[in-house]
């Protein structure tokens, strides 16, 4: 591989001269920068062809005898400021994935001034330190020459007015972002080139967006777990059965076993928030809370007798307590 001739320069270019062809190409075809195919081969090929260059410089610079230094490293392509902003979510915009519009605001050169927060006609204004008379009351030495003008008493600038002398302007900029789902509070979605303007000596930066989930009207996120409570008949939890339950995108069918109608804890595995790049979901995570009736009518009144009937046809095996204690007290 003629090193010279994958940068571009010739066989007598001087070290400054390689480094820059080599800074040109490497922001030209950083791979995260250029979505061609072949961008990570000939951004490979250009840092070999620089590595090798540098290595025979140094050799060169050596005498034979003495041991070759290590080489250094390849300087990184500078880059404009990067930006960084929150991007705020729904749950299920975070748990499936979506496209989102981001509003943002970009820097980049003032075109009236080019960038230098000089132009137009000079403006004049009265220094502050002497209040425009040139002069300032020494303690010791009586009236002396304003430091701050030079004794001129007023400042001459020609401050761009559109930029207002910073020399670059901020547009409004929307982009259209998709956001793949699985993503927690904290996460961190990178896009490349999208941060500050690049120039002829810099690449682009990159707009990095933080996650952050809103809160859930029923959902709690603990890790990639789903939690929430549900309240259920005691009767259901006494009886068993069939309860319809919520998942994230739907419902799901849970068969509740037959207990002593106190509350507790059932878990779903893997129907709580998904897995990143196809990684393991959480779990759902139910607390099932008893709620007695809060009135009967005369139909659902004498069912109840009913059950409470054939519980007393056998006590000891049903409310042994009550037997118990009935037996105690000859009741």
């Amino acid at each position: 591989m003629d090193s010279y001739r994958v940068l571009g320069v010739g066989p007598d270019a001087s070290p400054a001269e390689i480094k820059r062809a080599y800074r040109r190409l490497a922001m030209a075809w950083h791979p995260d920068r250029n979505p061609h195919p072949e961008a990570t081969e000939r951004f490979k090929q250009i840092r070999a062809a620089y590595d090798a260059l540098q290595e025979r410089e140094e050799s060169d610079e050596e005498p034979d005898e003495e041991p070759e230094a290590p080489a250094e490293a390849a300087p990184q392509p500078a880059r404009a400021a990067d930006i960084r902003l929150d991007l705020e979510l729904t749950l299920e915009e975070a748990a499936f994935g979506c496209r989102k519009t981001i509003p943002l605001r970009r820097a980049s050169p003032c075109p009236t001034c080019a960038g230098s927060g000089e132009a137009g006609v000079s403006r004049s204004h009265l220094c502050q330190a002497c209040h425009g008379s040139g002069r300032i009351r020494h303690r010791h030495h009586g009236l002396e020459r304003c430091p701050q003008c030079d004794g001129r008493g007023f400042f001459s600038q020609r401050i761009c007015p559109d930029c207002e002398g910073s020399g670059s302007e901020h547009a409004p900029v929307s982009l259209e972002v998709r956001v793949p789902g699985g993503m927690l509070p904290g996460d961190e979605l990178r896009l490349a080139g999208q941060g500050e303007a690049g120039d002829d000596e810099r690449a682009p930066g990159d707009l990095f967006l933080k996650i952050a989930i809103l809160p859930h009207d029923l959902f709690r996120l603990e890790g990639r777990d789903l939690v929430y409570a549900m309240p259920v008949s005691i009767l259901k939890l006494l009886a068993g059965g069939s309860l319809r339950v919520p998942i994230l995108g739907g419902l799901e069918t849970l068969e509740v076993a037959a207990g002593d109608g106190g509350p507790h804890t059932v878990r779903l595995a893997g129907l709580g928030f998904p897995g990143r790049n196809d990684g393991q979901p959480g779990d759902l995570v139910i607390s099932l809370a008893p709620v007695w009736p809060a009135s009967l009518d005369d139909r659902q009144r004498r069912l109840l007798q009913e059950a409470d009937a054939a519980l007393e046809a056998d006590l000891s095996e049903h409310l042994p307590e009550i037997a118990a204690w009935r037996q105690r007290y000859g009741v």
